[in-house]
């Protein structure tokens, strides 16, 4: 009954804390603000448990998202840290940094450049450097749903947690995507990402990511988000699974 106890609060903020900072790779389609609306724009969300039981139980998780629109500029700044600790041990802990600039050149193509930072316990990745350029296609665009496609290439600095000397890896790799977006009603927005990154002359060291994201308006302000991650890593940091996936829920707040 003791290991029940611990492990119930351990399994629910599994799968209610991390809503994108689990995953190695940040769907940035789900971060745009689709709006008309030129000037400023973001959200923030967080998430808190605190449990005691045979051991005492903290999850934190933080976000936020600025988002600036021009006629022909847009600029993205995202944000997230968030860890679970039993006791004295860390069972996850992530945090990443994000800027991505967007230029519209015509209808149908805009140009991409963006650089991130970031960490994952899980995955192994004591901190990872990336950079990429490349552009971005609007394949179709409907009142109810639209349908982008990218191709950029990213630099990849990235050093691994292992034992007991860091593993330093410097790669170049491919970074496509493709995107959706449905929009059935005005309170309700389903979108889903894949991202293939293969390693240049390496293609077999590749991964695979999808996010499949819903979000339900409750109020002008006020989102519930429910989102669904699948990760595929064919060559992760030594020690971390190859496959990892989550199922996630949380509030958010617009301005």
């Amino acid at each position: 009954m003791r290991k029940a106890a611990f492990f119930l609060p351990l399994l629910t903020g599994c799968l209610f804390a991390f809503q994108s900072s689990h995953a190695q790779i940040i769907n940035i389609e789900s971060s745009r603000i689709q709006s008309d609306t030129l000037g400023w724009a973001g959200s923030a969300g967080a998430n808190f448990a605190l449990v005691k039981n045979t051991r005492q139980i903290l999850l934190v998780n933080l976000q936020a998202h600025l988002q600036l629109k021009t006629e022909k500029s847009l600029w993205l700044i995202l944000g997230d840290y968030g860890f679970l600790q039993g006791g004295d041990d860390k069972y996850i802990s992530n945090s990443f940094g994000h800027i991505r600039y967007n230029r519209k050149i015509n209808k149908w193509l805009r140009w991409e450049a963006f650089t991130q930072v970031q960490s994952n316990l899980i995955t192994r990745i004591e901190s990872r450097f990336l950079a990429g350029t490349g552009p971005r296609f609007k394949v179709m665009s409907f009142e109810k749903f639209r349908l982008y496609a990218a191709s950029l290439i990213m630099y990849e600095f990235e050093k691994e947690r292992t034992t007991p000397a860091s593993n330093i890896n410097k790669n170049i790799r491919s970074s496509s995507y493709i995107s959706f977006t449905f929009v059935p009603s005005d309170n309700t927005e389903l979108i889903n990402t894949t991202f293939f990154q293969p390693r240049f002359g390496h293609f077999s060291d590749n991964r695979v990511f999808s996010q499949t994201s819903l979000k339900v308006k409750a109020s002008k302000r006020f989102s519930l988000n429910i989102r669904y991650n699948y990760l595929h890593d064919r060559v992760p940091a030594k020690g971390a699974p190859a496959t990892t996936y989550n199922l996630s829920s949380g509030i958010e707040i617009d301005f």
